[in-house]
């Protein structure tokens, strides 16, 4: 069941399946902010900009290893939500730039195995 899953994916046009990348990454973002109870307002922002980064990482070229790519867009993104979030203290960034670097290096490394091939 899987692999035919996989072969429906691949069918899809590159846009979509990098909208589904970032949606996996908005997912995988927002779970531990929902335990943590945080308001809907930061789990709603966290979501839409993981699903704009998966388009994003997807469809730029700036010379790098694809998941060093990632990285680095993603935490340039990031960078106005770490003001925000500074305002509670430093500490509060601090997980932000550690599940950025994951997920933007995720994003880039299979963006660029399964979305730009």
């Amino acid at each position: 069941m899987g692999v035919s899953i996989w072969k429906g994916v691949k069918r899809m046009p590159r846009i979509y399946r990098a909208l589904l990348l970032g949606t996996l990454a908005g997912i995988l973002d927002v779970i531990p902010m929902i335990g943590q109870g945080l308001n809907w307002y930061a789990n709603t922002s966290a979501f839409i900009q993981w699903i704009v980064m998966g388009v994003i990482i997807t469809h730029i070229e700036i010379g790098l290893k694809s998941w060093l790519k990632g990285l680095v867009v993603a935490e340039l993104c990031a960078i106005p939500i770490m003001i925000i979030v500074s305002m509670n203290g430093l500490s509060a960034v601090i997980p932000i730039i550690v599940a950025t670097a994951i997920l933007g290096s995720c994003i880039g490394y299979f963006g660029d195995k399964y979305i730009r091939k």
